[in-house]
């Protein structure tokens, strides 16, 4: 088995290993993974921190020994704070950085960093603070920055700045935790589903106070949530239809 850290700022995942394929996720500066299939110019990796598969570019990453992938995998994530950030290398030369980049291999690349960064678990009211981190940035099909984000990789993002894992799709975010028979039993921060006409949950967002949401949708935007669904205050519509709510922590 082989295994890399991403030493740049985003890598798209893609789906084949082609750079026309879909995009399904992004690597971060800073995250690691283990390397499942090599061919010519790409590389199938395997996410640490959610497990997520995909194919990235073989000249996007710096390879890593066993020891060194445990090493960073099993110590405590230490996180970017900042929108916007640069790492700079042993030859002066800068590498812009974004909020959530993993930061615990800065030695391992011979990289330094001196902005704002958190290493804390924090409770649930802090989730939606951070969300508004991510406010107005725009939808971004498999994005999982303030530049581009989609659904799911909005409400990661925000629990993982908190100290906590959420999967990366919606689907797979909707098997975690508990659910709540009702609106009413929620609390900021936690989430709700969404599914399409054919029972398939597509979208998720991030539970506000006095049944308001915060979900990436167009663009990461506050919205009305009531029994039916996502009531859209600009187009005066239901948008998405609910399907269940579960607290995660």
């Amino acid at each position: 088995m082989h295994y890399g850290i991403c030493n740049l700022s985003i890598v798209p995942l893609r789906n084949e290993p082609a750079d026309t394929s879909e995009l399904v996720s992004q690597v971060l500066y800073g995250e690691i993974f283990k390397i499942l299939e090599q061919r010519k110019n790409w590389s199938k990796i395997r996410l640490s921190f959610d497990q997520y598969e995909g194919w990235i570019d073989s000249k996007q990453y710096i390879e890593i020994t066993e020891d060194t992938y445990l090493q960073l995998e099993n110590g405590p994530l230490k996180l970017s704070l900042d929108l916007v950030e640069f790492i700079e290398d042993n030859e002066a030369q800068l590498y812009p950085i974004l909020l959530g980049s993993t930061l615990n291999g800065l030695s391992i690349l011979n990289h330094r960093y001196d902005g704002h960064f958190t290493t804390s678990i924090n409770a649930k009211e802090n989730i939606v603070s951070t969300a508004f981190l991510y406010l107005n940035s725009p939808y971004l099909w498999g994005g999982k920055t303030p530049f581009g984000i989609d659904c799911s990789g909005f409400t990661q993002m925000a629990y993982k700045l908190n100290g906590h894992k959420l999967l990366r799709d919606a689907s797979q975010q909707a098997t975690q935790g508990e659910a709540l028979s009702f609106i009413e039993e929620s609390e900021p921060g936690d989430l709700a589903f969404f599914d399409n006409n054919e029972g398939v949950i597509t979208h998720v967002g991030i539970i506000m106070k006095d049944n308001y949401i915060i979900h990436a949708h167009g663009k990461v935007r506050i919205d009305r949530l009531d029994h039916s669904g996502i009531f859209n205050v600009d187009k005066k519509m239901h948008t998405h239809k609910l399907r269940v709510i579960k607290k995660i922590i």
